[in-house]
């Protein structure tokens, strides 16, 4: 059974920074492509940024300049560095695995930018 698991999400001010991680057990990490969705209440869940295994990067506009996705195939893990965090980014915070029609998800972690 795969599993995605992310931690790292919290509690910080505006203007403050975290990372997200998000550790996967898939047979072969490498080959997928990796996003990080959001959803807040009452909103859509929205992309954010996608890592593919060629480690080609998009990122959502609401985000760019200020988030940084990345990938570790050894450690099959992916991460989303967030800085100059702001209170519209609040929102639980979900990585996704894709390859081909094959989707798994994580179960999410809140992240909270309040001061």
């Amino acid at each position: 059974q795969v599993q995605l698991v992310e931690s790292g999400g919290g509690l910080v001010q505006p203007g403050g920074s975290l990372r997200l991680s998000c550790a996967a057990s898939l047979s072969i990490f490498s080959i997928y492509a990796m996003d990080w969705y959001r959803q807040a209440p009452g909103k859509q869940r929205e992309l954010v940024a996608t890592i593919n295994s060629g480690r080609s990067t998009n990122y959502a506009d609401s985000v760019k300049d200020r988030f940084t996705i990345s990938r570790d195939n050894a450690k099959k893990t992916v991460y989303l560095q967030m800085n100059s965090l702001k209170p519209e980014d609040t929102a639980v915070y979900y990585c996704k695995a894709g390859l081909g029609n094959l989707n798994y998800w994580g179960q999410g972690t809140q992240v909270t930018v309040s001061s």
